[in-house]
């Protein structure tokens, strides 16, 4: 156990931590911004597309800084040599699963624990896009360290 820790929380851990930050910083300004400076929370009270706001937001959050992940992360973290698409196509489905995971778990379990209380639907959504963003983090950090920028077994020491 204790080498299964040391390995995964090693100098890639803390490369991911530091590219997190730098994408958490640009991402929570182009969500919070979207969702409140924009007015897109406006598009919550509708009927037909009850959460919209919350999707789009968190959503070109999302598509944006994973551009920057992906070379960040494929280079800087993972250093990743691996040509062709196949490792953009395993980062884009480690991307979609993660958020779709987060965020389809955030909102409902923000809403069931905070859905009793006096805070307002916006003020709700919000804590859901921030307890999302925690939950792909973590999804994230396993996904590309051990799916979309795997490295490759050394099969000549064998």
């Amino acid at each position: 156990m204790k080498t299964f820790l040391k390995k995964f929380f090693d100098e890639k851990f803390f490369k991911f931590v530091l590219v997190g930050i730098i994408n958490t910083l640009v991402g929570m300004g182009i969500m919070f911004g979207l969702y409140n400076l924009a007015n897109l929370k406006a598009l919550d009270n509708g009927y037909l597309f009850q959460d919209m706001g919350y999707w789009i937001s968190s959503a070109a959050n999302y598509i944006l800084t994973s551009i920057l992940s992906y070379f960040l992360n494929k280079h800087f973290t993972f250093k990743n040599t691996e040509k062709g698409g196949k490792p953009l196509l395993r980062f884009a489905l480690n991307i979609a699963v993660c958020y779709l995971l987060a965020y389809g778990i955030a909102k409902p379990v923000t809403v069931f624990i905070l859905g009793g209380t006096s805070l307002s639907q916006s003020l709700q959504t919000n804590i859901a896009m921030l307890v999302g963003s925690v939950f792909f983090v973590g999804f994230n950090y396993i996904g590309q360290r051990f799916f979309a920028f795997k490295e490759k077994e050394d099969n000549s020491a064998k």
